[in-house]
This record gives C-alpha cells, sequence and structure tokens, in this order.
C-alpha cells in the first residue's frame, strides 16, 4: 500500500505529540511492506532529510505564521497528493481534516487521526476556534475513517456525532532508554533526583506557569527543570521565564530529543504536567514508562492514563487550575515519594503493555485494509 502522511509538521526532531506518533507509527509500517510518503514543513524538519527510517520525506513549503501554517502545508499537500498514485491519504488532527475532502476528487481513501479538540487551546482567536470546530467536524464525515487516540476524545465524538465511523488507537510508548546524567550534568548543571521535571511544549494549555508559581513558594533545594519549546507562543514561553527569572532553581532547557531527553526521565525525582487541555499526552507515557512518580492535574485524559477518580491510580492528582492544591501536592509528593517509586513500578510495567507500539501498528493496518 502506498499511504501519504498530511498534517505533521516534520521529523527527526520530534517536538510534539503529533510527530511523535508518525515518527514511531509509520517506520513500522515500512516494516510491514508498505511505502510512506510524509509531507513535511521545512522549518519543522532537519535540512536534506530524504528518508527517516525508510519513511520517504516530501518538503513542501507553508506561510509561516501562527494561524496559516497548518492549512497552508495541508492545501499545498494535499493539492501535490492529486498527482500522485496513493492508495491511502491520512491526515492527522482536526485541522488539516478540514481538507481531507480533497482527496475524493480522485476517488483516493482517507483516513483521520484526532489528536485532541484543538479548538480548546488557549492560543486560538475566534474565527481559528471557529475553523477548528468546523475542522472537528471534518474529521466525522469527511474521511473513510476516523480514529482518535484517547477514550474520552471517542466518547466525545460517538456521543456528538453518533452516525461517524469511529475507532479508538491510542499513542503509545516505547521501553526507557536508561542513560547516566552526563550531557545534563555538564550543560545544566543537573545531579541524580535532585529535580521535578516539566517536559511538554511551552503552551498556556500545558498549565506550565501553574507549576512555576507553586513551586516558587516551596522551601525546597530541589530544582524545577522545564524541558520545552514554544509552539507560536512565543510571549507565553517569555512570561515564564519573567515568571521565573528571580528563582535560580529553576532551569529552561528549551526543547530537546534523543540522548538529553532520555537522561531527563531516567534521573528526575518526579514528573509533573499540570494541563488543561491534553489529547492524550505522550509525555506522560514516556514518563510512566520510566518509573518515574508523577504529579498530574486531574483531567480526564491524565485519569485516563494515570488513573482513575476512585482509587487515584498510579500518580498523585491536584484539582485543575488550583496552585494552592498543586503546592501541598508538591510536599505530598516529597513526603511520600518511597510509597509513589513502588506505585510507578507497576504503572512502567503497565504502560508499556497497553501502549505498545506494535499494538497500534498492528491496529492501524487493519482500519486500513477494513476501507481498501
Amino acid at each position: 500500500m502506498k499511504i501519504a502522511v498530511i498534517g505533521v509538521k516534520g521529523v527527526g526532531e520530534a517536538k510534539g505529540g503529533i510527530e511523535r506518533h508518525a515518527e514511531e507509527l509509520y517506520p513500522r509500517l515500512v516494516k510491514r511492506g508498505h511505502e510512506v510518503i510524509i509531507y513535511c514543513r521545512p522549518h519543522f524538519t532537519p535540512k536534506g532529510l530524504k528518508t527517516y527510517r525508510g519513511v520517504k520525506i516530501k518538503m513542501l513549503p507553508s506561510l509561516d505564521t501562527k494561524h496559516l501554517d497548518a492549512i497552508s502545508h495541508t492545501f499545498f499537500a494535499s493539492i501535490d497528493a492529486l498527482f500522485h498514485k496513493y492508495d491511502l491519504i491520512h491526515y492527522h488532527a482536526i485541522g488539516p481534516a478540514l481538507l481531507s475532502f480533497i482527496p475524493k476528487i480522485k476517488k483516493v481513501k482517507t483516513c483521520v487521526t484526532v489528536h485532541a479538540l484543538d479548538w480548546e487551546r488557549e492560543k486560538w482567536g475566534r474565527f481559528a476556534k471557529i475553523t477548528l470546530k468546523l475542522g472537528e467536524r471534518a474529521a466525522a464525515f469527511f474521511p473513510h475513517e476516523t480514529i482518535v487516540v484517547s477514550k474520552e476524545i471517542e466518547k466525545y465524538y460517538k456521543l456528538k456525532y453518533p452516525s461517524a465511523s469511529i475507532v479508538y488507537i491510542p499513542n503509545g510508548v516505547n521501553p526507557p532508554q536508561l542513560k547516566e546524567p552526563n550531557l545534563i550534568s555538564s550543560t545544566f548543571g543537573l545531579e541524580e533526583k535532585k529535580y521535578f521535571l516539566f517536559a511538554a511544549r511551552l503552551v498556556p494549555e500545558k498549565g506550565c506557569h501553574y507549576l512555576v508559581r507553586a513551586f516558587k513558594s516551596l522551601k525546597t533545594d530541589m530544582k524545577l527543570v522545564i524541558a520545552g519549546g514554544s509552539s507560536h507562543s512565543d510571549g507565553y514561553a517569555d512570561d515564564l521565564k519573567t515568571l521565573a527569572a528571580d528563582d535560580s532553581r529553576i532551569i529552561f532547557t528549551g526543547h530537546l530529543f534523543g540522548a538529553p531527553l532520555e537522561e531527563l526521565y531516567t534521573n528526575a525525582y518526579s514528573y509533573i504536567l499540570p494541563s488543561d487541555l491534553e489529547g492524550l499526552p505522550v509525555a506522560l507515557l514516556e514518563a510512566l514508562s520510566y518509573g518515574l512518580p508523577t504529579l498530574c492535574s486531574d483531567i480526564p485524559p491524565h485519569l485516563e492514563v494515570a488513573g482513575n477518580e476512585k482509587d487515584g491510580g498510579y500518580s498523585l492528582f491536584f484539582k485543575q487550575g488550583d496552585e494552592k492544591d498543586l503546592q501541598q501536592k508538591l510536599k505530598i509528593l516529597s513526603k511520600e515519594h518511597d510509597m509513589l517509586c513502588e506505585q510507578a513500578k507497576i504503572a512502567k510495567e503497565q504502560i508499556l503493555q497497553e501502549y505498545n507500539w506494535e499494538k497500534i501498528t498492528e491496529a492501524t493496518e487493519k482500519v486500513y485494509n477494513s476501507f481498501m
């Protein structure tokens, strides 16, 4: 099967959940005998990259602005795809889904994966939110099949669009690559088990501002490491750095991937994710796969991955947006760290089994075969 992929920013230096998803899924489909071409944007992909783990990379330009980057690239890619004999075109995210009708001009089969309800993101204005809501609807009706990455999104779609064909296939995680703290020690002065870790994009919905304010009020020798870059959210990232400027314990590393990120996960004291909004949080899956104690906001996607309301699951939870509760849970995290480490060991095994990339690849291939 010849498969085109549209809606991924780039590969090789994954900066978001969709990009990590693509970097894991499509090389595995290539190993199963499929030909995969991912349309990428130059400013998100290493210069000169032609292939990635057997996947072909096709670079097309975009209008590199906050509102036009994704949709312009999707348009250029969708038009280009009309001139190639693809068996299937797979769109990712509800923004690109808005143009998933274009392949129907040549009767090409399509699939859309919904990673999150992006219109909920704080960075978008009124017009962008309306457009993304149209994309949400398009994702339900334009493609031959719609994949959702979380049970919460599945429930939402089945209630709102009961006639749509919806399949739940989650994000996945790899077995952890344990690393000694070499690069992070020489670059950032970090020591094993001496820092809390936040690893995610610096966008408002990730709630990093709650964490910075709560951490600043703690009397502790621990450091707070904030690993991530902005996504058309430079103003927010700058505000975070200004907020943290008077506390030398808070370290911003920028976007990291590969060995430095593996070192951060391996040697962290615990992982914290205070998000207001998620689809299925890949970073939380990764933290749990490393056996890290975790502290999360009590939003449904976090409860889905790391626990439930009855028993608290694998993670400590705090009330979404409640900085005082977050501060109290940070203290509990330190007091009950040994017990939480034991829970984290159990979580690690179950997460690696449930969110297995080979199972996810098999399920995705099954969806493709169902309408070909």
